[in-house]
């Protein structure tokens, strides 16, 4: 009896052992699946993106600084981009949409605003991060504390009361809005995909303030992008603020593309509307011109077309534009406050019209 007893122990002490023994190899294995993809760290500091002071932004070799032609309007921040590559890796040119990154780029755009005494204070940091795991693009922001040496992880959004300084030294107050994760993938997502929005070949060949040499160029002479051909040959979106050099449509249309199109294109997130705004449409009624809007509700104002020729008062494009009001102001994310600039360049054009 004592030996059947013992048995039945020993015979219940594998198969329990046995059990464990599979669900910590089935732990192990899934702990491994999770730690295979991108982790975003708690602290921006963590990354090792920028030497010296944090928010001094300061570069450490491989992270790259860029900038575009003409730049998506939000409260009049001030904006540092950065590409960071993973080592001995290159970008690819693309005529069309983005370059084509590595897996495991990360871009990096720093929001912060002018202050009363004219001090650039920090307000948050975007990542976008091409996960190896899967090859999608991730999205975390961090929030500067109030001492200015960190930004910390944060994904539910904030309302952040600041006074700042406009293009013209104005002192504006508002409730800046720092979006949550979610709000992001709205403006990126394009087919139901995650994707970068502004570095597109035509919005980098350009040269920055204080260099000799063309964006696009010099990275393909430092040997991180590939493929790219004469830059004669590459697009360019006009700077919407140099009355210099282009003219009052392409000035405008380039606005609307940096401002509007990455929702108001096919596959975007405001497609059900029919209003397409990228700078290379040439279909009159996407562009809104004598178009009745098909979604916009109360947010047309009691107005028919959003773009009447030679009649910008009465077109619902520019009364959005001039609007902060939930659910008429147009665009409904990255700002709280009108953009007096582009009203007026829009404004313009839309009276320009025949």
């Amino acid at each position: 009896m004592r030996k059947t007893y013992l048995l039945g122990f020993l015979l219940l002490f594998s198969i329990s052992l046995s059990i464990l023994s599979e669900q910590g190899c089935k732990n192990k294995t899934g702990q491994a699946v999770q730690n295979s993809g991108f982790v975003f760290k708690e602290k921006l500091s963590d990354y090792g993106f920028f030497k010296n002071k944090l928010k001094d932004l300061d570069p450490n070799e491989g992270v790259l600084h860029y900038d575009i032609s003409t730049a998506l309007f939000t409260d009049y921040a001030v904006k540092d981009r950065f590409i960071v590559l993973p080592k001995g890796t290159a970008m690819k040119y693309t005529a069309q949409g983005a370059l084509e990154f590595p897996d495991s780029t990360i871009i990096v755009k720093n929001f912060a605003y002018t202050n009363v005494n004219h001090q650039k204070i920090m307000i948050e940091t975007r990542l976008l991060v091409k996960d190896p795991s899967d090859k999608n693009w991730k999205v975390m922001n961090y929030l500067w504390n109030k001492e200015q040496t960190e930004a910390i992880k944060h994904i539910t959004g904030a309302k952040i009361p600041i006074i700042l300084l406009d293009n013209d030294g104005n002192k504006l107050f508002t409730n800046y809005q720092v979006p949550n994760t979610n709000d992001c993938k709205r403006c990126h997502i394009k087919n139901d995909v995650l994707i970068p929005i502004g570095p597109k070949a035509r919005n980098l060949n350009i040269t920055l303030v204080g260099q000799s040499t063309n964006q696009l160029k010099a990275w393909a002479a430092k040997g991180v992008l590939k493929g790219l051909p004469d830059t004669g040959a590459v697009a360019q979106l006009p700077n919407w603020a140099d009355a210099k050099h282009y003219s009052l449509e392409q000035r405008a249309r380039a606005y609307l593309d940096i401002n509007c199109a990455h929702c108001h294109t096919k596959g975007g997130d405001a497609y059900n509307t029919g209003l397409f705004l990228e700078y290379e449409q040439t279909n009159p009624n996407h562009l809104g011109i004598r178009k009745a809007p098909v979604s916009a509700g109360g947010g047309a104002g009691g107005l028919n077309y959003d773009i009447i020729p030679g009649d910008a008062t009465h077109s619902i494009l520019a009364y959005r534009m001039n609007s902060t009001e939930p659910g008429t102001a147009m665009p409904e994310l990255a700002r709280t406050l009108p953009h007096k600039e582009g009203i007026k360049l829009i404004r313009e054009w839309i009276n320009s019209l025949k």
